[in-house]
């Protein structure tokens, strides 16, 4: 039995990218989980962080990154709690489905 997929509408790409401007942005995904929300943005960005404190979610966002995209997204073991960096900026932030 396949699994369900999430979204196949793809409505949270078309909002995201209706309300948010990614073009060459630095984006900041707190609770990238997998992913599964991070590769329908991140070609538009110029660079995007994301953060999770799943090591295993981590692991499988890793393996999962298009090739394409492997230079321009970082993510890091981290909570919303705690986040790694204390003088970077960034223009957009993400926080989705983490609550």
């Amino acid at each position: 039995m396949s699994k369900p997929q999430k979204d196949p509408e793809g409505f949270e790409k078309k909002t995201l990218l209706k309300y948010a401007d990614f073009a060459d942005s630095r984006v900041l995904e707190i609770g990238c989980g997998e992913g599964r929300l991070t590769w329908k943005y991140a070609a538009a960005s110029g660079l995007t962080v994301g953060l999770d404190p799943d090591f295993d979610s981590l692991r499988v966002a890793r393996a999962d990154c298009p090739p394409d995209l492997r230079g321009r997204v970082h993510l890091a073991r981290a909570s919303a709690y705690h986040i790694p960096f204390s003088k970077e900026k960034f223009d957009v932030a993400i926080l989705a489905w983490s609550l």
